[in-house]
């Protein structure tokens, strides 16, 4: 009997945490396997939909040696330097996580391994106009995942991309504490109360965007032909 690729990856993975007992090795493991997946099925996801020149990319180096300036070169304080790395740039970019690593003289793969982890952390850049789609408990049964497809469809991407213009960039948020306006939006800076799929159209126009339609098998090729 053939064995799922997947079960026999979980099959790999379990046996070498069993040899190893090291969470340090299993985070660094994880991450290897994310940029491994990242490269190779889901980019373009994020900054890789962006192709920065050299220019952008020493100057994102410089940025981050100043913002570590004065830290001592401890893996433990990863979490909150990538926290401060994303409060400059409003996103994590790769070069920015790659730096970090020889700063702190951990591979990529680990520090990709910690940030893929928690969900406050981007990978792309947030657009000049951010979407925030709550989908708490309250938002997900009035029908908050259903206005998160709208706007991956008039938008032309998927939940955590921004679009090729950086003008909008989506993403789900847990809980906004507005529950009792549900299913709640973020739009810009602005709360949209009751929103329903068929506002979604209008929001984008109020902000002088033009909806587009795809569906998610053209959202895909999209971004094929992107990274092509």
């Amino acid at each position: 009997m053939a064995v799922e690729p997947t079960a026999l990856s979980t099959r790999i993975l379990l046996l070498l945490v069993w040899v190893h007992h090291d969470l340090s090795f299993l985070v660094t493991l994880c991450g290897s396997i994310t940029i491994l997946y990242v490269d190779c099925v889901e980019r373009p996801r994020g900054e890789d939909q962006y192709h920065m020149n050299q220019q952008e990319e020493e100057s994102i180096r410089a940025e981050v040696l100043s913002l570590v300036r004065g830290e001592k070169p401890e893996p433990q304080r990863l979490i909150a330097l990538l926290q401060r790395v994303q409060r400059h740039f409003g996103y994590l970019p790769r070069t920015a996580m790659i730096e970090l690593a020889q700063f702190l003289h951990i591979s990529p793969a680990r520090v990709y391994g910690v940030a893929s982890f928690y969900n406050q952390f981007r990978f792309s850049p947030p657009g000049k106009y951010p979407i925030k789609v709550c989908l708490g408990t309250a938002c997900h049964i009035k029908g908050g995942e259903a206005v998160l497809k709208v706007w991956e469809n008039k938008l032309g991407i998927s939940e955590g991309q921004t679009t090729p213009d950086r003008l909008c960039s989506l993403d789900r948020v847990a809980c906004i504490g507005c529950c009792a306006l549900a299913p709640v939006n973020v739009v810009g800076d602005r709360i949209e109360p009751c929103v329903t799929p068929i506002r979604v159209e209008g929001l984008l126009l109020a902000m002088g965007v033009s909806p587009q339609r795809s569906t998610p098998e053209e959202r895909a090729h999209a971004s094929a032909d992107r990274e092509g």
